[in-house]
């Protein structure tokens, strides 16, 4: 046997060397990603990951065409007493429909849960980019006055390290959640929260069983007396949410839907309170200012919206 038969370049000379390489990691499966290293991951995302690799190992069928079932057993769940339309059963299943709305910090997505064969709900499903997507632009001034006790994860949101930005996902999503459940309980017109898993927060969809969403109030031109009636449930909303201590935070157009005539708060993950937020008032006065300019653009007399006038209420009775 002659040695040049095994000779190769990619060889070591030296038999130290070679042994000392650490042999590259084989793929279980064809389709196996690599492992990647992107920080550490919160517990939730860390359930989250280990559900969805026990689903892909035992492949259950799903009836009906579902996506995954019901996930109503481990999300936290909204204010009692529940909406009749909620299903709390653990046979059903949760079929993705199609995207409602893309954002630069999530996506709403329309879901139907139901029972197969039984009752079924449309329902909202806004999902939260994390840690593989870009940060939050303007989480900054929002997250003054949410403090968390653990200085190691104070540090990492600081950082905007790859742990960092899940947990600013986790906290988006869980402010959100929360605002909503107490503006519910409160009676402000806010799209009922079924429950938050992690990233993802499940809230009533604001639409027409066939999945067509509620319009904008950006999108509409109404008339005079529409127009006077839409002013009038906005001053509403924001005096129960002042009368609350809390402002919005990014009131406009383009987050007020019209349901059937009514007009509804969306997009609250940033809802500010304007005591302890040393930015509060701000909030408070620019949500004011931008809603009133777009309904003087409309057509509605300044007389009538005195945004001046306005914006004292608002302040009396959020810092009184």
């Amino acid at each position: 046997m002659r040695q040049h038969d095994f000779y190769r370049d990619d060889f070591p000379s030296d038999d130290r060397e070679y042994s000392s390489r650490k042999p590259r990691r084989k793929r279980r499966f064809d389709d196996e990603p690599e492992p990647t290293r992107g920080g550490r991951l919160t517990e939730a995302e860390r359930v989250r990951l280990a559900l969805l690799r026990e689903d892909a190992y035992a492949e259950p069928e799903i009836p009906g065409g579902g996506d995954r079932w019901s996930t109503w057993d481990r999300g936290t769940h909204g204010p009692a007493p529940r909406p009749h339309w909620v299903v709390t059963e653990l046979a059903a299943v949760d079929t993705d429909l199609g995207v409602l709305k893309t954002g630069k910090e999530a996506d709403v997505h329309l879901l139907r849960r139901g029972v197969p064969g039984g009752r079924q709900s449309l329902l909202a499903a806004k999902r939260y980019r994390s840690d593989e997507h870009r940060l939050f632009h303007r989480d900054a001034g929002y997250l003054e006055g949410r403090r968390l006790r653990r200085s190691r994860e104070m540090r990492a949101i600081e950082n905007r390290t790859a742990f960092g930005r899940n947990l600013i996902a986790e906290q988006w999503a869980a402010a959100e959640f929360d605002a909503l459940g107490r503006l519910w309980e409160a009676g402000l017109p806010v799209p009922y929260p079924v429950q938050r898993d992690g990233t993802e927060l499940l809230m009533e969809f604001l639409g027409d069983e066939d999945g067509t969403a509620a319009a904008r109030l950006a999108q509409l031109r109404p008339g005079p007396e529409e127009l006077r009636d839409l002013w009038g449930q906005v001053i509403s909303a924001m005096e129960l949410l002042a009368a609350d201590g809390l402002a919005h935070g990014d009131l406009s157009a383009y987050n007020l839907l019209v349901h059937r005539g009514r007009l509804m708060l969306i997009d609250l993950p940033q809802v500010v309170d304007v005591v302890t937020n040393p930015r509060g008032v701000e909030y408070l006065t620019r949500d004011a200012l931008t809603v009133a300019g777009w309904f003087e653009q409309r057509g509605l007399p300044g007389y009538v919206i005195d945004s001046g006038k306005l914006i004292e209420r608002l302040l009396a009775v959020a810092l009184r």
